[in-house]
């Protein structure tokens, strides 16, 4: 049996704990990390995230196995989880931390996210423009340890 080939994926779409909790339950996907992303402070705590002062955006990195599930479900995953029209934020968080992001680690990513994105604002299924960015991911730094898998520790549950 060959080697499994994994692949990345970050997508912010408000707390972490309910996105992660999203992807967690996907078939395919291998692991996920909550942390912080698309900023420009090196190795910020969830205080400093929190300040809405470094840049980063709250997010989750989603290793999966492109045979079992592909990056397109994991966008449609992505829009289902969260309202992409509201700027800098997600129910009652509010910041640049909660902001609806896809960081793409490749020029394939970018393409699919960028087509996913025009498909559903053409679909006119919002009635409000699509304020989700599509950024070059960049560092991501994990969150602390009490943060991961938080909703599954707790019992399930989401955020929103």
């Amino acid at each position: 049996m060959g080697e499994r080939r994994l692949q990345k994926a970050a997508f912010a779409a408000g707390c972490f704990w309910g996105v992660e909790e999203t992807f967690r339950n996907v078939k395919g996907v291998v692991s996920t990390v909550v942390g912080y992303t698309g900023g420009h402070t090196k190795d910020p705590s969830y205080e400093d995230v929190c300040t809405d002062e470094t840049g980063h955006a709250e997010a989750v990195e989603v290793m999966y196995d492109p045979e079992v599930v592909s990056y397109e479900t994991l966008l449609k995953e992505f829009w289902a989880c969260h309202d992409p029209t509201t700027k800098d934020r997600q129910g009652p968080d509010v910041g640049s931390q909660y902001r609806s992001a896809i960081f793409c680690y490749d020029s394939e990513q970018e393409l699919q996210a960028r087509g996913s994105k025009e498909a559903l604002e053409a679909s006119g299924v919002y009635g409000e423009p699509i304020v989700t960015e599509i950024a070059e991911a960049t560092e991501f730094y994990p969150a602390e340890e009490y943060h991961q898998k938080y909703l599954m520790k707790r019992g399930g549950g989401h955020c929103r």
